[in-house]
């Protein structure tokens, strides 16, 4: 046996794990594409039940205000209270007291509550704020969103047509779109997730999440589910799980939109990506065991597994960064020696790179034309490739992580706000991971050379997709750097 064939056979593994989860992403694209998912819940007639609408901050200055003064604008005929969450260490509590005393005196019912420290992080600060409270529905914002003024006059209505559901999610919009290539991309993942992902598993039934915000709870699903609990730094994820598992039902409102404000720097994106990752896959360390034993049917145990288990896709990606140079390499030089080897082997590897690639961009493109994002939505998911292509080293190290971690510290995501210049709250960047991302761009920029050397012009979309990826992710960073926007890290 050649000493190139255990490499070879791990590439060609990873390559069809890759195949298939994108045939996975296919089937989804296929789903939400049909159009199927809730009827419109009847307007509520009679009374309408009390709602309180928790606002979780922690040192978010630059959009408090502007996330309060949203939330006093809320049209809701029934008894609404704003309750803000504030963990904050900083001029946050300034802001949070004047403008919360400016909204009582219009008559608005805002609670300013205040822990004597920050244990469990969002997830203590959600249920510290329930036990002072007994109203049964219970809406969530963090600080980045704005909700429209007609969001509880259109997702309450789901929860009081059908006592049995737990919780409707609506779509996520975005404030900042076009302010770079950066928010683009990350634009396109989201839309992706709820017009494609959400969209989809809940015009099946399957199980789908809360994602941490613009979703409203019924209070009697969070309780039957065990309340919020901080044994992972995606509290949303898991008490999703834990409140289906209990019987709930959620509700997906596509139509439904509020916006909300995306990194605009490449550490700041990196650090919401790393808790994301990190996270998910501590939940899944929690919820794989009960999702295997709980009575479901077949298909939606095995697309919650999935669910739970996605991001160690990841590892894979790693994996295949990792490899696909020295297999085009390797492909090449043992190809000519095997009479139909070269034909067969690139018919194996690049068949299956474009399976999967070309899934993702069905999937995508599918989620452009939900949202309506047109032309442009489409001719941004070739750059949003790359940047998936380039974060998966550092979102592989925090899958490793994960595994190894449970109730990580909530770091969260800084925020720019109303025309702010985001100086005052930096992300780190981390050196050791910027310079592993250089260097795997140099390695593919030798073997972009090579392959054009050789011919081989079937593997250069791949390589230059990671290259580009590898590129844009290191030298964003170390631009922002440079600038003065963000804090080095070893």
């Amino acid at each position: 046996m050649s000493a190139s064939t255990p490499l070879l056979a791990t590439y060609f593994v990873v390559l069809g794990s890759l195949a298939a989860l994108g045939l996975h992403r296919l089937w989804m694209a296929i789903v939400a594409l049909s159009g199927r998912g809730p009827r419109p819940a009847p307007t509520v007639s009679g009374e309408h039940p009390p709602v309180l609408l928790q606002l979780p901050l922690y040192n978010e200055a630059l959009v408090a205000e502007r996330l309060l003064r949203a939330a006093a604008a809320l049209e809701y005929p029934g008894r609404l209270t704003i309750q803000v969450l504030d963990d904050s260490t900083d001029e946050t509590r300034r802001v949070v007291d004047r403008v919360a005393a400016e909204l009582a005196a219009t008559g608005v019912d805002v609670q300013v509550v205040r822990r004597p420290d920050r244990a469990g992080y969002k997830a203590g600060a959600l249920a510290y704020g329930l036990a002072e409270t007994d109203h049964p529905l219970v809406a969530i914002f963090d600080a980045d969103f704005v909700p429209e003024p007609d969001f509880l006059t259109r997702t309450v209505p789901a929860l009081v047509a059908d006592p049995e559901v737990g919780l409707v999610q609506a779509r996520w919009g975005h404030l900042n779109r076009g302010s770079s290539l950066l928010t683009r991309a990350q634009a396109v993942f989201l839309d992706g997730h709820f017009a494609v992902e959400h969209q989809a598993r809940a015009a099946v039934g399957h199980f789908f999440n809360f994602n941490g915000t613009a979703g409203v709870w019924r209070r009697a699903a969070i309780d039957a589910a065990g309340g919020w609990r901080a044994a992972t730094i995606t509290e949303d994820l898991d008490l999703s799980y834990r409140a289906q598992l209990a019987g709930w039902r959620f509700v997906y409102l596509d139509g439904v939109v509020t916006p909300a404000e995306l990194p605009e720097s490449w550490a700041a994106f990196r650090a919401q990506q790393a808790r994301w990752v990190r996270g998910s896959v501590e939940t899944a360390r929690l919820l794989v065991g009960p999702v295997l034993r709980a009575r479901l049917p077949f298909g939606r145990r095995v697309d919650a597994l999935i669910h739970l288990l996605h991001n160690f896709a990841y590892l894979w990606m790693a994996t295949l960064a990792t490899l696909l140079p020295a297999a085009v390499v390797l492909r090449d030089r043992l190809g000519w020696r095997v009479p139909g080897g070269q034909l067969l082997l690139s018919a194996l590897d690049l068949g299956m790179l474009a399976t999967g690639t070309c899934a993702m961009v069905l999937f995508y493109g599918v989620a452009a034309r939900r949202t309506g994002a047109g032309l442009l939505g489409w001719l941004d998911i070739p750059f949003a490739l790359c940047v998936g292509a380039g974060m998966s080293l550092t979102n592989a190290a925090e899958v490793l992580a994960g595994l190894r971690s449970q109730g990580s510290e909530f770091v969260r995501t800084p925020k720019r706000g109303d025309g702010a210049s985001g100086a005052r709250y930096r992300a780190a960047v981390r050196w050791g991971r910027v310079g592993l991302e250089l260097a795997y761009a140099a390695y593919y920029v030798a073997a972009v050379v090579y392959a054009l050397q050789s011919g081989l012009l079937g593997a250069l979309p791949f390589l230059i997709m990671y290259t580009a990826g590898f590129l844009a992710v290191s030298v964003g960073g170390l631009r922002e750097q440079w600038a003065g926007r963000s804090v080095a890290l070893a």
